[in-house]
């Protein structure tokens, strides 16, 4: 096998207009890469933890209602690392904004990749990870979206694109010409496919890494190459439910990120750094997801035991409320209107209820249309609203 530390990805080809074009060579390398002990150690530990939550996670109730937090939290920072301004809350918040056709470009950003992993996630269920499921992907992501080029929703490129510079001469990465592009995708096709010795978070992360190589869309293919990440991992039965996102880690370490990745298909590629870097995104986040995993089902708990100070049946109707806040955190009247089918006025009886036993807060102080938020289960997803909250108490 080869030294992981040895191998090179692909090399740079000289164009006919001048510059250089990276393109990968065979994928994977014929004779395998040999992992060092260091990275043994990091995969061990990551999948130990995979393991941990996978158990945390198939024991969650209302796991569907959770699993949508996940989901937004992924594409809140998914987004904002391509440039989105957007937040967290803003996407939480975007269901229940009246005016949906006037929502902020940047919280149309992050819906488009909600809508993408949600279409992705069910469709795995029917459709292997393929090229085609991957162009499937990127279609639900650009769709109408905005795009900083012509984005060609889930149709491969048939022109040349570049990282960085005003073009290719000057760029900090040429992906490879459209002519060596297929070649690329095709081994990649085959390596998700394969039936090798590759651990599997390894395997996904060199997929990753591979995918953003190819860099095979005009447009959209960060977040489509971190969709494939989750997808994956899914796919492969590590976890059953699927809330191991790394785009926080990504965004946190932004500038790491893309100093790994380029470090990866560099003349000298560095295959083992970018593992490392990515194994222990997945340790952190899987860490993280165990924690957030038993925060909630401490506080569904409590708020539940509330329900006793209720009458049978306003605490059935409040219950079910609950349950659609786990996956809706911010609501307004309408939203309550909609799941109960009550009156105005019922919905914000419910509202006040709600209010009384400390599960519901108001959001800001709107005279007209005041939206309300779970607060003690959001802050569970969002740190600095964690934080901003804390102090004000």
């Amino acid at each position: 096998m080869n030294n992981i530390n040895s191998v090179q990805i692909g090399r740079y080809i000289k164009q006919k207009e001048g510059y250089g074009a990276f393109t990968p060579f065979d994928f994977p390398p014929k004779d395998g890469l040999m992992m060092s002990p260091k990275l043994y150690k990091k995969n061990e530990e990551a999948i130990r933890l995979v393991g941990k939550l996978d158990g945390i996670t198939r024991l969650l109730p209302d796991k569907n209602f959770f699993l949508k937090m996940f989901i937004k939290k992924d594409a809140a920072y998914s987004s904002q690392i391509e440039g989105t301004k957007a937040t967290l809350q803003d996407a939480v918040a975007a269901p229940v904004t009246e005016e949906k056709s006037r929502l902020p470009a940047d919280v149309d950003d992050i819906n488009h990749y909600v809508n993408a992993v949600n279409y992705g996630i069910e469709r795995t269920k029917t459709l292997p990870i393929s090229l085609r499921l991957i162009r499937e992907i990127h279609e639900r992501l650009m769709t109408g979206a905005r795009s900083t080029q012509h984005a060609y929703p889930g149709e491969f490129r048939h022109s040349q694109n570049w990282i960085g510079g005003r073009a290719p001469t000057d760029a900090s990465f040429v992906p490879p010409a459209p002519h060596d592009m297929y070649k690329s995708l095709d081994d990649l096709e085959k390596f998700i496919h394969a039936i090798d010795d590759y651990p599997s978070l390894v395997k996904v992360g060199l997929i990753h890494a591979q995918f953003e190589t190819i860099h095979p869309f005009t447009d959209g293919n960060g977040r489509t190459g971190r969709m494939l990440i989750v997808m994956y991992i899914h796919h492969a039965g590590l976890l059953e439910i699927p809330v191991l996102y790394l785009s926080s880690y990504f965004k946190k370490y932004q500038k790491l990120y893309y100093q790994k990745l380029q470090s990866y298909h560099d003349a000298n590629a560095q295959v083992d750094a970018w593992l490392e870097f990515f194994l222990e995104g997945v340790a952190e986040i899987a860490d993280a997801s165990i924690e957030i995993c038993t925060k909630i089902t401490a506080l569904r708990d409590l708020d539940f035991a509330k329900m006793q100070k209720l009458g049978k049946k306003s605490a059935e109707s409040t219950l079910e409320i609950i349950r659609k806040l786990f996956g809706q955190p911010i609501v307004g009247v309408a939203e309550i209107m909609k799941w109960t089918g009550f009156s105005p006025q019922g919905a914000y009886n419910v509202i006040k209820r709600l209010e009384n036993l400390k599960i519901l807060e108001p959001l800001g102080d709107a005279v007209y249309g005041q939206k309300y938020i779970y607060a003690d289960y959001y802050e569970i997803f969002d740190d600095g609203f964690r934080e901003a909250r804390a102090k004000k108490k």
